[in-house]
């Protein structure tokens, strides 16, 4: 399938912006001993960020609407590389605290833009494709580029991770100027405008599904190292194998979940995909003593954590027609909800000194919940409308 080069500079977007978001889990124990800090403390490094993305999705499509979308992710990736390289030399704690929440504020902004930009570019029917596309950059960089600036970062020093972020966001910023079409701002609206769609119940189901739903597969992924190494019995020396499988996954998941959604609609295929989601963790739980069994469904996990990203997406989109970039900005933040959730209320049952099994258990529940909440959608919304919400654009260039 011939790859359109236009979707390629959001993709390169995506891989920077998944590398310095994941990698930094794998580096708290340098961090920490360069800083002279515990790791608790470098722990509040990810909450920093994920605290500046959920701020800064909304804050920044409220102010750059008006603006045409390719400068509007041109300035963002500036942003996001600038503040990536002055990690790189932050001289303590309290100062790379503030870089890392600066650092987080384009990150849901840039795909929000991101999310209707590829949407537009696409052909009918396309749509969510061309999402997943974008999407594959977050994926490659769970499958490649964590392990690798993960090993650069132990092996000489982790201020190059940051480095080589600001790098693949220089990349960015340059195909991005040369690969991404211009696209016609929207002059009719404004930030209290953009903000309207947050008082449709179609919206906030969608918001509901991300945060409680998709919140679920954290309570796996936020507890996988202990789970595999304690229940499974893999050594801690493999784990990096193990994450490069769940990547593989989630590689894998991405694309296909773009294609079903075309096919099937993203009603149909939310709904399918969070129940497997629900009977994967079901699986989780109560195999996850076979090593084999859990390494399959370390797969399956992967696959179905990024196989929803699409379709839930055009589903936000559909429900806030005359604000689709800020409702893909909610998206972000609610997929941050999410993680924070997930890793919350599976580490209820941990606390009580049950197994490393049971988060998936307390995943199987939020999932559940998700299920219902998207047949709901899907029985309320799922209908063919005879008008379209993701319009075609037409003054890009083909």
């Amino acid at each position: 399938m011939k790859i359109d080069k236009r979707i390629i500079p959001l993709a390169i977007g995506g891989l920077g912006i998944g590398t310095t978001e994941f990698t930094v889990m794998g580096l708290l124990p340098d961090i920490a001993k360069t800083l002279e800090i515990t790791i608790p403390q470098t722990g509040h490094l990810i909450s920093a960020y994920a605290m500046g993305v959920v701020i800064g999705a909304p804050i920044l499509i409220g102010y750059s609407v008006k603006f045409p979308p390719k400068k509007v992710l041109m300035a963002f990736m500036i942003l996001f590389t600038l503040f990536n390289g002055l990690s790189a030399i932050a001289p303590n704690y309290t100062s790379m605290l503030i870089i890392r929440f600066m650092s987080g504020l384009p990150h849901g902004a840039f795909f929000g833009v991101g999310t209707v930009v590829a949407a537009k570019m696409a052909g009918k029917g396309k749509e969510a494709f061309y999402i997943s596309m974008m999407f594959t950059g977050l994926t490659v960089a769970n499958l490649v580029m964590v392990p690798l600036v993960t090993y650069i970062g132990h092996t000489f020093h982790w201020r190059l991770y940051f480095a080589i972020v600001a790098v693949i966001g220089l990349f960015a910023i340059l195909f991005l100027k040369l690969w991404l079409p211009a696209m016609e701002s929207n002059q009719n609206t404004h930030f209290l405008e953009e903000l309207k769609f947050l008082k449709n119940k179609q919206a906030w189901l969608v918001l509901t599904i991300t945060a409680i739903g998709f919140g679920g597969l954290f309570t796996w992924l936020s507890y996988i190292t202990p789970l595999m190494t304690v229940v499974s019995g893999i050594q801690s020396s493999q784990m990096a194998y193990v994450m490069v499988l769940a990547g593989a996954g989630m590689v894998v998941g991405n694309l296909v979940g773009g294609v079903v959604s075309d096919k099937l609609g993203p009603e149909k295929t939310c709904a399918l995909l969070i129940f497997l989601m629900m009977i994967s963790l079901t699986g989780v739980f109560f195999l996850s003593e076979h090593q084999n069994i859990a390494l399959i469904l370390t797969f399956m996990c992967g696959a179905l954590s990024m196989s929803i990203a699409s379709p839930i997406n055009i589903m936000m989109m559909k429900a806030a027609p005359n604000s689709e970039m800020m409702a893909a900005a909610f998206m972000q933040a609610g997929f941050n909800i999410a993680n924070a959730m997930g890793a919350f209320f599976g580490g209820i049952p941990l606390e009580y000194g049950l197994p490393f099994n049971y988060p998936a258990l307390v995943g199987v529940g939020m999932t559940f919940i998700g299920v219902v909440v998207s047949v709901r959608y899907m029985y309320l919304y799922g209908k063919p409308s005879t008008e379209e919400t993701v319009t075609e654009c037409v003054s890009c260039d083909k």
